[in-house]
């Protein structure tokens, strides 16, 4: 083994998987640019993240390759980021990186000067020229000579792209976003959808939760039948196909095919916080079991193989095991039999399509595309109920028998945005399912944050090992806020409230632009960049402003505070071009619309928590889908300090008593809580 470089002595997971190339690599910092400069040498700068398919194919190519790594130690500095404990430092230069090639992705190979200004970008270079791409090593051997020998080019393309950051800054617009921008992108969905598979767009496909989500308040606002059924049949037919580990449960990051078969075995934190909000969801509008089952089964996957002991979760779970994508994850036909038996492997084999030429390089993924449960239990000549059973007696039989085998590489770190994601989902499950076992894995994890996140009264953002590093970006503070907003709801308890408010007010102290609205990156005290972004473009997860202008709707709405108000009305006129251009990729963010520029309701409801009728109401808001409307509860002394609108309001007769508004306005208070709740949430 080749002695460690200087990543030896970092905590993430994929800087230590390169701690023993032979690349003489540096972490991110002053060090690595001031060698740049005392040896007047470029800058390599590679990243990538510990659960990527073609980092660690491009590490095992390149950076494990002496002959590599003698031509990059000569010509160049090198550092190594892992994207997801630096979003900042990967976000500024994939935009780079887009706008140098088109393209983006990682790996993410970046070549620049020691001032951090990039002259060549890439993603996945191979060692020998193919797929169109040149060979690693003569991108490192040319780029170094034109750095050397043509001073003149580099200067011309660094200039370039420091004009295209200027360029990039957003201004405010004269425009406002309205409902237009809404049913446009509606519009663009049902342009871009399979009708035959489910889904947007071709392969590969992404399960994109938050479109699914977008969709189901579009239809709960314009009762637009197509928008549900978009949503309904893309969750149906990502829950059939190989995107969902059929054995032992858990979205996989996406599928290669239209069909939803292949997936890319890769299994991260986010996609089961944002798909299990999808599921749950989509339940409480249709009532339909088989959400609730799937968010049911995202839950035990994730509490069994992505939480810790201490009770946060792990950020993600890798593809490869033993050098091969999927290994641990497909079955040979032969091996189903072994494992089941004849019967139950002869029910297996039907009902997930097993075959001996299999579905996947010879092996099997088990799915259920265009299978009928009904015609399989016909020709077995059982019941749909008793194969529901035997199908579940062999899936045990299957898990027991995968945990033997070699478990692919975990990414332990937690992260905070991640796990805040992944406690609001716990948490929307617990109310809809009425499930208080969710409430405690959510709080579990909040708790671990509370007491673990802070350095000097200061949000963090990644933990692993006892070692809390970087100061928290937008995401975690806002996906945070959301999280204890939606802790409110479980029991109304003021503190969680006043906990989400004050996060918000320390996001507009850190993120905050005065001058234009919107909020960037990273905070005020944080490492200077070549660039500070205001992200609003949604990739894998919503973006932090998308979530933060959603979370100034609904604290504009439960609390009255015109601040809210006004600084989302900034967003609305910021991001008025990007919105109107891609509806699309910015659906979250519309959803801040369909609250505020939509019919909605604010309910007050005054009463003893202890009550019968206060808690038939909290249960019956807590079950149905909402999103449209915005309830505090309580006494009525506790929720002038967070609700200043809500002054004078008193119970009637000392009873449970409920004010129903709109636009702050509210009709004659009523004790008829049956009433109300037929009105609003029908049966």
């Amino acid at each position: 083994m080749h002695k460690p470089n200087r990543l030896i002595n970092e905590k993430s997971p994929y800087l230590l998987q390169h701690a023993y190339n032979p690349v003489d690599w540096y972490p991110w910092g002053e060090e690595a640019f001031d060698q740049a400069k005392k040896e007047n040498k470029p800058i390599f700068l590679s990243i990538g993240y510990s659960t990527c398919h073609w980092c660690h194919v491009m590490a095992h190519e390149s950076f494990e390759d002496e002959e590599t790594a003698k031509l990059l130690n000569e010509r160049f500095i090198s550092i190594k980021v892992d994207r997801e404990e630096r979003p900042d430092v990967d976000s500024v230069y994939m935009k780079i990186c887009q706008q140098m090639t088109g393209h983006g992705g990682w790996p993410m190979s970046v070549f620049m000067t020691p001032d951090h200004i990039p002259f060549y970008a890439g993603t996945y270079f191979p060692p020998k020229g193919r797929y169109g791409l040149p060979s690693f090593q003569d991108v490192v051997k040319q780029l170094y000579e034109t750095y050397q020998n043509d001073p003149k080019q580099i200067k011309d393309v660094t200039a370039s792209v420091e004009r295209a950051i200027e360029r990039s800054q957003l201004k405010a617009s004269e425009q406002r976003l309205d409902q237009t921008a809404v049913h446009r992108g509606y519009e663009l969905f049902t342009r871009l959808y399979d009708e035959t598979y489910g889904g947007f767009g071709g392969a590969p496909k992404f399960p994109a939760p938050q479109n699914i989500l977008f969709l189901l308040n579009y239809y709960n606002q314009t009762n637009n039948e197509q928008a549900l059924q978009m949503a309904e049949h893309t969750l149906q037919a990502m829950a059939n196909g190989g995107l969902w580990d059929h054995v032992g449960f858990g979205f996989t990051r996406y599928a290669t095919d239209e069909k939803w078969l292949v997936p890319h075995f890769e299994k991260m934190l986010y996609d089961q916080a944002f798909l299990l909000m999808a599921y749950t969801e989509a339940y409480q509008v249709t009532r339909n079991p088989f959400y609730q089952q799937i968010s049911e089964q995202i839950i035990q996957f994730v509490k069994r193989e992505m939480t810790s002991e201490e009770g946060f979760f792990y950020s993600g779970i890798d593809a490869d095991s033993e050098g091969q994508e999927g290994k641990y994850y497909v079955w040979s036909y032969e091996e189903v039999y072994q494992i089941l038996g004849e019967q139950l492997g002869d029910l297996y084999t039907d009902a997930y399509q097993i075959t001996k030429q299999g579905n996947f390089e010879g092996k099997n993924i088990p799915h259920l595309i265009d299978v009928d449960l009904k015609q399989v239990a016909e020709r077995h000549q059982l019941s749909v109920h008793e194969i529901s059973k035997q199908l579940e007696e062999a899936r045990n039989l299957l898990l027991n028998e995968r945990e033997k085998r070699i478990y692919p590489h975990v990414d332990d770190k937690m992260l905070t945005s991640w796990n805040a994601m992944m406690i609001t989902a716990l948490l929307k499950a617990a109310k809809a399912y009425q499930q208080p076992e969710y409430t405690d894995m959510a709080s579990q994890a909040l708790t671990f944050i509370e007491e673990n996140m802070y350095q000097n009264s200061r949000l963090m953002a990644r933990y692993r090992e006892k070692d809390v590093k970087y100061k928290a970006y937008l995401d975690d503070y806002a996906y945070l806020a959301w999280a204890y907003l939606e802790y409110y709801e479980i029991d109304f308890d003021l503190t969680y409230l006043q906990i989400a408010k004050q996060l918000m007010d320390e996001l507009f102290t850190l993120f905050w632009d005065d001058q234009e609205g919107g909020f960037f990156f990273y905070g005020d005290d944080g490492e200077t960049l070549i660039d500070r972004e205001k992200e609003i473009q949604e990739g894998a997860i919503p973006s932090g402003n998308s979530v933060a202008g959603v979370l100034l709707a609904r604290l504009g709405s439960l609390t009255g505070e015109s601040n809210y108000i006004e600084k989302l009305e900034a967003m609305y006129h910021l991001f008025y071009p990007t919105v109107q251009k891609h509806p699309y990729v910015t659906s979250f963010f519309l959803q801040s619309l369909l609250m505020t520029d939509f019919p909605s309701k604010e309910i007050v409801l005054l009463g003893n928590k202890e009550a019968d009728s206060f808690n038939e109401f909290i249960q019956h808001y807590q079950q149905s889908y909402n999103p449209q409307l915005s309830l505090i509860a309580g006494n009525a002394t506790e929720l002038v300090k967070v609700a200043p609108f809500a002054e004078g309001y008193r119970q009637i007769n000392g009873q449970t008593t409920i004010f129903v508004c709109e636009n702050f306005s509210c009709q004659v208070p009523t004790t008829d809580y049956k009433d109300v709740i037929d009105q609003l949430f029908g049966n």
